[in-house]
């Protein structure tokens, strides 16, 4: 079919990535089916810390990772936490993985994270303009927090690179950290605000909202999930969900950590590995933040949220059916208590989702290599709400043959062919 013609887009998975470029689509006058076997605004898109985190362009490969990540997988105060019964498998995944945890890898990766998350609040307000999902998005500042100067100057390479690409910031210490918020801790004495980022107040229901709109425009919302897709002379011509064959022009696969299995059904084999993240929710909580914060020491965020204060993060490698573990939990609570020593709310709730990984820290997004018709969004790790609308966008301009405004060749799933 002609570019320029309307088409009918399948999308599989309906999280930020998938809900995005279902809008993006129908706003190019394209027909949308959206099928999700949990349905939209589940898995990540609803347990993610909510930070449209524009600097989150440095990836968990940094140099010297290979030294430090044994000590840290050791040290339950440390934020990488690992299912051991689950390494064997994952050793492939791994040594590809920690190949990347160099200086030259790091600034190319963060090069092409760049364009995915650097206007990441512009991007979501442009989405959710005119629609319900407005409501839930705030604009602000995004903090650092640091025990003292030193800690700062620790990741001065990390910072460095978000200077190279554009990012700038204030350094605050304890008393212009303390007049900026009272409420944290004077333990923590020094800071970093970065002004332009934004929040989610409830990722959840912003994905939900943005679903409804897109089905108030004429999308098809089906619950099911899509074990098949059927292909003709080369190309992708419908999808098996709920029962029924789904006819359609093109399908986008964005069902994140659970994207292997289609990838693999269309001659694909994507090194995906679940990085798998908790949240506690704290209700009613007896104080908030000023802004929302990255608490530099244990790698989690505080993100105050509709009733609710979310502490969000760490980093579990492990398989996709293994339970979750206790010890993240306890380091997330140890950590808002040293941040708000004076803390106190009514109920906690607790939440442990999988985030997906390519072994290079970058996403898929583009075409499949040898098979027409089929496309791919997922394999964000820990960016997939900051990068949603982006991505959504690309894959729009993709499918009707536009040519997008950022280099894409970072993100072409042709690299694991």
């Amino acid at each position: 079919m002609d570019a320029s013609q309307d088409k009918t887009v399948v999308i599989v998975g309906a999280g930020i990535v998938g809900v995005s470029t279902a809008l993006s689509l129908q706003r190019a006058g394209h027909r949308v089916v959206l099928i999700d076997k949990s349905g939209p605004g589940e898995g990540a898109s609803f347990g993610n810390g909510g930070i449209l985190a524009s600097c989150a362009v440095v990836p968990v490969t940094g140099p010297g990772l290979i030294w430090k990540a044994p000590k840290m997988l050791l040290d339950p105060r440390e934020p990488l936490f690992m299912k051991w019964r689950d390494l064997p498998g994952m050793v492939p995944w791994l040594l590809r993985f920690i190949s990347h945890a160099n200086a030259r890898d790091t600034r190319r990766i963060a090069a092409g994270l760049a364009p995915i998350v650097g206007d990441s609040l512009a991007d979501h307000q442009a989405l959710a303009a005119g629609t319900a999902a407005e409501r839930y998005i705030v604009p602000g500042d995004y903090l650092y927090i640091y025990r003292d100067r030193k800690g700062f100057e620790k990741e001065a390479f990390s910072w460095d690179i978000r200077r190279a690409h554009g990012f700038e910031w204030e350094e605050m210490d304890a008393a212009r950290l303390h007049a900026y918020d009272p409420a944290i801790s004077r333990e923590m004495q020094f800071g970093v605000r970065m002004g332009n980022h934004g929040r989610i107040t409830d990722p959840g229901a912003y994905v939900q909202a943005l679903a409804a709109e897109a089905e108030a425009q004429g999308a098809r919302v089906i619950r099911a999930e899509v074990r098949e897709l059927v292909r003709e002379g080369g190309r992708v011509t419908g999808v098996r969900a709920g029962g029924e064959v789904i006819a359609c022009d093109e399908v986008v696969i964005s069902t994140g950590a659970w994207s292997g299995a289609l990838s693999r059904t269309l001659g694909l084999r994507v090194p995906l590995q679940s990085e798998r993240g908790y949240h506690i929710d704290l209700w009613n909580p007896s104080q908030t933040i000023a802004a929302p914060a990255m608490v530099a020491a244990g790698k989690f965020v505080l993100n105050p949220m509709e009733g609710r204060l979310r502490l969000a993060g760490v980093v579990e490698l492990g398989s996709m059916d293994a339970p979750e573990s206790r010890a993240p939990f306890d380091l997330l609570m140890r950590g808002v208590r040293q941040v708000l020593p004076d803390l106190r709310w009514d109920e906690a709730s607790e939440w442990m989702g999988h985030r997906p990984s390519t072994p290079d820290s970058l996403p898929l997004i583009g075409a499949v290599p040898g098979v027409g018709g089929a496309w791919m969004g997922f394999g964000h790790q820990h960016i997939g709400l900051t990068a949603g609308p982006a991505t959504g966008r690309i894959l729009s301009q993709m499918i009707t043959g536009q040519r997008p405004n950022v280099d894409v060749a970072p993100y072409d799933p042709g690299r694991f062919a």
